[in-house]
């Protein structure tokens, strides 16, 4: 049986049922689902090959999946940085990223909730990910994008069904203006939804049972909204109330320099991020400069005794380059990781005794056009 009784709540306290189709608490604030209790190794539907065989995690009522077959991507073993980590590579799932995770699980809530129009804000891997689910849902999507994304992601929406709005300014200028219209139709934010973390939460399942239903040492991702930091942090959380793993890995995490206000908060001991404005940054996809679950992001990494270092912009790029020399083609956003990597391991975050898996959250062709135009600049 999935968990389908948990509540939700925001950060004033007040609950709310999880089976309406809410986006945000009364108090304006994002909504987090109840801690569950996790499931076993004997829970897992072996029967399915994709995310959906972790179903029993997750607090929904038994209904009829909306899936293109995510999750279930290769972890690799690579010498990377002197180091000997695993890559989990979530270019491979349907769209190309790893937000697939959560558009699956929140687009099968909210078809089964009734809602038939719906709202996103995304610099391009969230937009193309819900256009996708919300085709396979029978659901119309509108899609709001910065005019600077890169323009096989907006293609990519379009092919799929979505109108796609494109907005002057930055990132941050997109969530506000989708905020603004969030009362014309349902807004499906996959940084505000919170059943979009419950799918992303199986990323942590995966990585226990592909490493042989045990928790790494540590998980690396890139990260802008913090997504992939809930998720993980939920996941193996939810993993040690169930027994099956004795301790959570520290969460460490990677921003841009150009945008970086998780760093900065972590750094100077804040408990929520400085509003300000950030240059543009090639990692478009974590160039988000007030996250919207700031708290608990930071709280998460805290809690986990992770730690978040920043990437010089003039970094990027080689890292694309030297993990597509080891089979890997990402996107900036993602190569990001592998500077971080030797950074965490010469502050002594990472030593050669660690088991590190490495999140790589998208495909290098959702970039290609903007690749191809710097081309001369990645080293061979």
């Amino acid at each position: 049986m999935s968990q389908d009784s948990p509540q939700l709540t925001d950060r004033s306290g007040h609950r709310y049922a999880a089976d309406q189709p809410r986006w945000r608490g009364d108090d304006g604030s994002p909504l987090m689902m109840e801690p569950l209790p996790g499931i076993t190794r004997r829970q897992i539907d072996t029967s399915v090959n994709s995310q959906w065989r972790y179903r029993a995690a997750l607090p929904l009522a038994q209904v009829e999946p909306v899936t293109l077959g995510e999750g279930r991507t290769p972890l690799l073993p690579r010498t990377l940085a002197g180091l000997d980590v695993a890559v989990k590579v979530e270019s491979m799932n349907p769209t190309g990223s790893f937000k697939d995770r959560g558009s699956s699980v929140m687009l099968t809530a909210l078809r089964h909730q009734g809602v038939g129009r719906l709202l996103e804000d995304s610099s391009g891997n969230g937009g193309a990910s819900i256009a996708a689910y919300s085709a396979a849902a029978g659901i119309d999507a509108q899609i709001i994008a910065p005019a600077s994304t890169s323009p096989s992601k907006i293609v990519q929406s379009r092919l799929h069904g979505a109108s796609v709005d494109l907005v002057p300014g930055s990132r941050q200028d997109v969530a506000d203006e989708a905020v603004r219209r969030a009362d014309t139709r349902f807004y499906a934010s996959h940084n505000w939804h919170p059943q979009f973390l419950q799918g992303i939460k199986l990323i942590a399942y995966e990585i226990w049972e592909d490493l042989g239903f045990s928790a790494p040492s540590a998980v690396l991702v890139p990260a802008g909204a913090g997504s992939l930091v809930l998720g993980c942090a939920m996941g193996f959380a939810e993993l040690q109330r169930a027994g099956e793993i004795d301790q959570v890995p520290r969460v460490l995490v990677s921003q841009p320099e150009q945008c970086c206000p998780l760093v900065q908060a972590l750094d100077s001991g804040a408990s929520t991020v400085d509003a300000r404005t950030w240059p543009r940054t090639l990692a478009e996809g974590t160039a988000i400069a007030r996250p919207v679950r700031d708290r608990e992001v930071l709280q998460a990494i805290h809690d986990s005794g992770g730690a978040a270092t920043a990437v010089a912009e003039e970094e990027l790029l080689p890292a694309v380059g030297e993990l597509a020399r080891t089979g890997v083609f990402v996107e900036p956003t993602s190569a990001q990781v592998l500077p971080a990597l030797r950074q965490f391991h010469s502050d002594g975050h990472i030593s050669r005794d660690d088991t590190v898996v490495l999140v790589l959250t998208g495909s290098g062709l959702k970039a290609g056009q903007t690749l191809s135009q710097l081309i001369t600049d990645i080293p061979v």
